[in-house]
């Protein structure tokens, strides 16, 4: 099978990777893990940036740039380009139902995807709750946590109705639920790879805004509201490195914004996707592949969408929370 990956896209994954990695032991990670978790199994909270969505046949899309099998033959590879909750499953050889088309597919896997398109922080405790009710977590389990991007745009939508001021106040309480749950799958028994949300203002859909408004700088409201989330959600967590291997995601984004070069990503402003050749209502990046690509576009770009990382970005995510896997003190 000849994949449609090009050396330069190859290539591009395996520097944003070195760079991630190098990026996350600059954060306070050790040099050497002092235990040697291995996970058994790996449940997946959180939104779409962690969903693989199947339509059956075990072979899921992303929302982000999906790899077909050639040029030619569009047939979705979901193995490949994987989203960083498969990034970190591969390390310990395990994989979700919703990507398990392999010869042969592994025999009823046991690990999970509770993540859901629009979730929010508040949807938090429902997935653990529904993990809870099939299979209890415990010792052994590890498990991923990304939400808070669409609290954000739910509350960005609210201005200027609500004053910043009083979207900030709600984006602090929902990063300290999103707190309290995590503190809740620790206690639990759970390993925890949580991650920050990126900075909103940063993304192409903070760009537009910016652009379209003039009453305010709409991508720095769109920062302030994504960064006090990430404080609230960092001052709440129970934090010794022993249960949670923190994922700096908002720091590794704002570099990548700010740094030229940084993470080997030369396009930080696009999305890579062009939407207008989706086929899908509303068009999406879930029919993102390299053949529906903005002119020019490539894996150096970070983001698939106005709002969603592109592949290379979600291996630098993987990076790093590979990098905590290994390296915290499980």
């Amino acid at each position: 099978m000849t994949v449609n990956l090009s050396e330069a896209w190859r290539g591009a994954l395996g520097c944003a990777a070195v760079a991630a990695t190098l990026l996350a032991a600059a954060c306070g990670g050790s040099s050497e893990p002092t235990t040697h978790f291995h996970a058994s199994r790996i449940v997946a909270f959180g939104d779409e940036s962690s969903l693989l969505v199947d339509s059956g046949d075990h072979n899921a899309r992303k929302f982000s740039v999906n790899a077909t099998v050639s040029d030619t033959d569009q047939t979705i590879v979901c193995a490949l380009n994987p989203l960083w909750i498969q990034g970190v499953g591969n390390i310990y050889g395990l994989v979700f139902p919703e990507c398990n088309n392999g010869t042969p597919p592994v025999f009823a896997p046991v690990s999970r995807i509770r993540a859901a398109f629009g979730a929010r922080a508040a949807d938090l405790g429902t997935q653990i709750d529904a993990q809870q009710a099939e299979s209890p977590l415990g010792a052994g389990d590890l498990v991923t946590v990304m939400v808070g991007a669409n609290d954000v745009l739910a509350l960005y939508a609210q201005y200027p109705a609500q004053s910043e001021d009083q979207l900030v106040a709600t984006a602090e309480a929902a990063g300290a639920e999103t707190g309290r749950q995590v503190n809740r799958l620790t206690d639990l028994g759970a390993k925890v790879l949580l991650s920050t949300i990126f900075n909103m203002g940063v993304t192409p859909f903070g760009a537009s805004e910016r652009a379209a408004h003039a009453d305010t700088d709409r991508a720095a409201l769109l920062t302030h509201i994504s960064s006090r989330y990430n404080a609230l959600l960092r001052a709440t967590i129970v934090n010794d490195g022993r249960k949670i291997g923190l994922v700096l995601m908002d720091e590794f984004v704002t570099d990548v914004s700010t740094i030229p070069g940084a993470g080997g990503f030369t396009n930080f402003t696009d999305p890579v996707c062009d939407l207008t050749k989706s086929q899908l209502t509303p068009p999406s990046s879930l029919d993102c592949t390299a053949q529906t690509f903005v002119s020019g576009g490539s894996a150096v770009f970070l983001w698939a969408d106005n709002l969603h990382l592109s592949a290379t970005g979600q291996s630098s995510l993987a990076s790093l929370a590979i990098s905590r896997a290994q390296n915290n003190p499980f």
